[in-house]
């Protein structure tokens, strides 16, 4: 696969670096001479070129590569990049990195944009996968489909706990995709039990994340409340 990236910082660099690992052919373009670390990345082919600019997107060769990603540190870039490369080179996939999360509702096709990476977003998602048991995380979305992957650590007080997988009644469009025990993935079955502390990974149509509340309930209700009694004060004796 051949793929160009636009912008040649540490980000950039560091996508090319584990594109070549795993045998791909990458291009990395930048405007700044300073980025030009060329022994940095010695396998790739480097450009001192404006990504905005069709002329040196041509020069790059777009019109043949795979995929463009634009990794740049200014969304506006990352965008137009995305836009040319979709609309006057034909590029069969963009792949655009967002900088600055309220810029994220641009990032779509309208723009030329295959795939939006947002960094905040995923660490954030990272972040609460770690630390929260019996709450439903989005991971991530597919672009193109609008499908979803959530995850959920199965707590003991689950419903679900000691059930077999085909014992559930899914919501429609929602699939259990893998269960992960004791960092084992395992592909379930219907005769599979669920564990207390099982991680569940859940792929849902765009349609399935209405029901994201009653999947919530099955999982993981969340527990009543609980009435506070007092005793009623004694009455001193005269």
């Amino acid at each position: 696969m051949r793929v160009v990236i636009a912008g040649a910082g540490s980000v950039g660099r560091s996508i090319a670096r584990e594109l070549l690992v795993h045998g791909h052919e990458v291009t990395l373009m930048d405007r700044n001479p300073t980025a030009m670390r060329v022994a940095s990345v010695a396998e790739a082919d480097w450009l001192l070129a404006d990504a905005c600019e069709p002329s040196a997107l041509a020069e790059v060769g777009a019109e043949d590569c795979d995929v463009m990603v634009a990794a740049t540190g200014d969304d506006k870039v990352n965008l137009v990049v995305s836009l040319l490369a979709k609309t006057e080179f034909g590029v069969p996939r963009t792949v655009a990195r967002i900088n600055n999360p309220k810029n994220e509702w641009m990032f779509d096709d309208a723009w030329g944009v295959d795939v939006p990476v947002s960094t905040p977003r995923i660490m954030t998602a990272l972040v609460e996968e770690a630390v929260a048991v019996g709450d439903l995380v989005r991971i991530f979305r597919f672009h193109q489909s609008g499908a979803s992957m959530h995850e959920v650590t199965l707590p003991s007080t689950s419903p679900v706990v000691g059930k077999r997988v085909g014992e559930l009644r899914w919501p429609p469009d929602a699939v259990l995709a893998a269960i992960i025990r004791e960092d084992r993935p395992i592909a379930p079955s219907p005769d599979d039990t669920l564990e207390a502390g099982d991680e569940l990974l859940l792929v849902l149509s765009a349609v399935a994340e209405d029901e994201l509340s009653g999947l919530q309930q099955m999982l993981s209700p969340a527990p009543e409340p609980t009435s506070a009694t007092g005793s009623e004060p004694t009455a001193e004796a005269p």
